[in-house]
């Protein structure tokens, strides 16, 4: 029976779109996720008391707003999200809704990550590039960003890995993917071999973007020089 239902869904041309649709949501989703949550962790990082530019109130409030949409559980987020979803792009089922929401659930994510990133960077680079009269701006792009791109990309490799879990999860209201072919084929049918079927290739997938991730952060990194 479990060969057989493969077949078909290799046959029927399922499998490799559900392969597809989550590698598909993964990857925009963190793409736009960063658009986003890469300024919020530059500016927390910056307006943080011991940042270049410190302003305690804004970072307090940008603080407030990216931990309270942390704070909740990515399944309750999204449902709470598919009228934004809805009002965004159209319609609250199928990628482009599951889109939307990952990107909302990520984003806050992204930004305390990158900002955790940053907050690696020597001091002593910083205050040498300050004592040459570097701007705030010199500093985060000549500074910050490229002395943190190691573990800027690591990170980065963290988030895509985590965000395609929440690809999966999205399954469950529609949002296609591997997530929803093992609730459909595998959980609605009691076959549960449909559903490891989907679990070994999204290991699969994740090492592939772990090793490619990993490799790419070794190559930038100038202390392996």
């Amino acid at each position: 029976m479990f060969s057989e239902m493969l077949r078909r869904l290799w046959e029927n041309g399922i499998l490799q779109l559900g392969i597809w649709e989550t590698i598909y949501m993964t990857f925009i989703s963190t793409a736009f996720a960063y658009a986003i949550g890469l300024p919020l962790g530059v500016l927390l990082e910056v307006t943080d008391k011991d940042g270049i530019a410190p302003k305690p109130g804004l970072n307090k409030v940008v603080g407030i707003i990216v931990n309270a949409f942390r704070s909740i559980p990515f399944l309750i987020l999204m449902v709470a999200m598919l009228p934004t979803a809805k009002f965004i792009v159209g319609t609250s089922l199928g990628n482009k809704a599951m889109i939307v929401t990952l990107v909302i659930a990520a984003a806050p994510y992204v930004a305390r990550m990158v900002e955790s990133s940053l907050k690696e960077v020597d001091r002593g680079v910083i205050e040498a590039a300050q004592s040459m009269g570097a701007t705030v701006m010199d500093i985060i792009w000549k500074v910050l960003l490229p002395e943190a791109k190691p573990s800027l990309l690591i990170n980065a490799v963290i988030s895509t890995v985590t965000i395609l879990g929440y690809s999966a999860m999205a399954g469950t209201i529609g949002g296609g993917g591997l997530g929803q072919i093992a609730i459909t084929y595998g959980y609605q049918r009691y076959n549960n071999d449909i559903i490891w079927v989907c679990v070994i290739l999204t290991i699969l997938i994740v090492q592939v973007i772990q090793e490619v991730g990993t490799k790419i952060a070794h190559r930038v990194d100038k202390r392996n020089l």
